[in-house]
């Protein structure tokens, strides 16, 4: 797969003079991941020499283009700052210049439409807040976004359309919410550049995201590949057959050197909750390893509750438990949990400030050292019961749950019989007591586990409590 992706390259920055040329992303206002060797490659004469400078340091280091003209070296970045100057030359043509290069954080950002939302919402949906930020955006925060057109391919491609912009109003309303905000508490909370790449496409499955020989590998028979042979199969449905976008979107950008992930997609394979479970997990570490990153962070979104064909179908409460799942799946990883923040009028919820925010907590907590962020949200550890009533307790609760002295709803529980009725939890010691006047003698508890829900119970972050089941029943 990399080597195809090579050779591709090779052919798509190919010029008739002696020019260096570089990919798109290689362009005036990038980000590049501070105090790390950062992944940096074009097109050259074929066995050229290619001198690179760098003026945070004003040093020069050399490449060699190979027999096709591609020429690939990793730099040695320093700490946070800029702008800076790259200048490439093959010491036989004109020089490429890159201006306003800043150092800094990068991270790369994918997912389906609640991804893709911008700042200033699709028709009829906005991402509440938005405005403000649209207006006050100035180029002087150091916030640089890079948004990759949307692109499927039957292979991958070697170049994609993307450049980088400036934190300016226009840049900024026309950017992933999701992405912007996690971007904007990042920056302000640690004074460094943060770039974001937005690779997103509404609707999209997971497996879309995926290359061929990763789903080959790990789900033997499970997907069909015929559509790569026929690309007017796959103009049919090209934002959810496996490897188009990862062709389309992805692959051109392979290794460019970034710091985490965030990621949020899951409605298009609602489901099929225990393949989920597997395909998230395959899809980080092919990433990490694309990427060249093996600890790269990966923070992603919990899916909203929505009433799809049924409100009160329990598929998004197994679904939510796939997503929770990984958490043990995937080092290095967190969870945005948002079942507080679903509407259910729209798939597509406005509080895209809280999803961003959320996100950036965990990245702030595991990453940039703020360990006194209640960034996770708590999890289902174990139930008890006692005199006709069940004891819920978590882990993940650094100082306690909220809101204290008031009924409690989204819980319901369940006999021997299986048969679940509407309960009312109120918080107790570290826990949560639950109790239904129907059930006497409880045996399951479940918490905002249907289609259709609203949270009710936080740590004192703000952070909801995540879906749960104490029952394994199939119902």
């Amino acid at each position: 797969m990399k080597k195809l992706i090579l050779i591709l390259a090779c052919l798509a920055f190919a010029s008739v003079n002696a020019k260096v040329n570089m990919p798109s992303f290689f362009s005036n206002g990038m980000v590049l991941q501070q105090q790390t060797n950062a992944n940096i490659w074009g097109q050259a004469k074929a066995g050229a020499q290619v001198r690179i400078t760098t003026s945070w340091n004003n040093t020069s280091f050399v490449a060699q283009a190979d027999n096709n003209g591609k020429w690939m070296t990793a730099l040695p970045t320093p700490q946070a700052g800029g702008p800076y100057k790259l200048i490439i030359d093959d010491r036989d043509g004109e020089a490429c210049v890159i201006d306003n290069v800043m150092i800094g954080e990068v991270w790369f950002c994918s997912g389906q439409s609640n991804m893709e939302m911008p700042v200033k919402g699709y028709g009829k949906q906005p991402a509440k807040g938005a405005p403000e930020f649209i207006v006050r955006a100035k180029k002087s925060t150091p916030i640089r976004i890079c948004n990759v057109t949307r692109k499927s391919s039957t292979t991958p491609v070697p170049t994609i359309d993307c450049k980088w912009q400036e934190h300016t109003p226009e840049a900024v309303a026309g950017t992933s919410a999701t992405a912007y905000f996690f971007a904007e508490a990042l920056q302000a909370s640690i004074d460094v550049p943060v770039g974001i790449i937005v690779s997103s496409w509404g609707g999209s499955s997971i497996e879309t995201w995926m290359t061929r020989d990763v789903l080959e590998n790990n789900f033997k028979g499970e997907f069909s590949f015929d559509h790569l042979a026929d690309a007017e199969l796959a103009k049919k449905r090209a934002y959810q057959y496996p490897c188009l976008l990862f062709n389309g979107q992805v692959s051109a950008l392979v290794p460019f050197t970034i710091k985490g992930m965030i990621w949020y997609q899951g409605e298009a394979n609602r489901g099929n909750s225990e393949q989920y479970i597997r395909l998230q997990t395959a899809y980080v570490k092919m990433m990490r390893e694309l990427f060249q990153v093996p600890d790269a962070p990966f923070y992603f979104v919990q899916i909203a509750p929505y009433p799809y064909n049924d409100p009160n179908s329990w598929q998004s409460g197994y679904f939510y438990e796939a997503q929770a799942a990984t958490l043990k799946t995937i080092p290095h990883s967190g969870m945005a949990a948002t079942v507080d923040i679903g509407e259910f009028g729209t798939i597509h919820p406005c509080r895209k400030m809280d999803v961003g925010r959320r996100l950036a907590y965990l990245a702030l907590k595991n990453d940039y050292g703020m360990d006194f962020i209640d960034a996770n949200p708590p999890i289902y550890k174990n139930m008890t019961v006692k005199d006709g009533k069940a004891y819920i307790t978590f882990d993940n609760v650094m100082n306690g749950l909220a809101p204290m002295g008031q009924d409690l709803t989204g819980f319901e529980v369940a006999g021997a019989d299986k048969v679940f009725h509407p309960a009312i939890g109120r918080l107790y010691n570290d826990g949560i007591e639950v109790k239904c006047a129907e059930v006497t003698e409880p045996v399951a508890v479940r918490y905002c586990f249907r289609n259709w829900c609203v949270g009710t119970v936080f740590n004192t972050f703000g952070v909801p409590v995540a879906p749960f089941r104490t029952d394994d029943w199939q119902l």
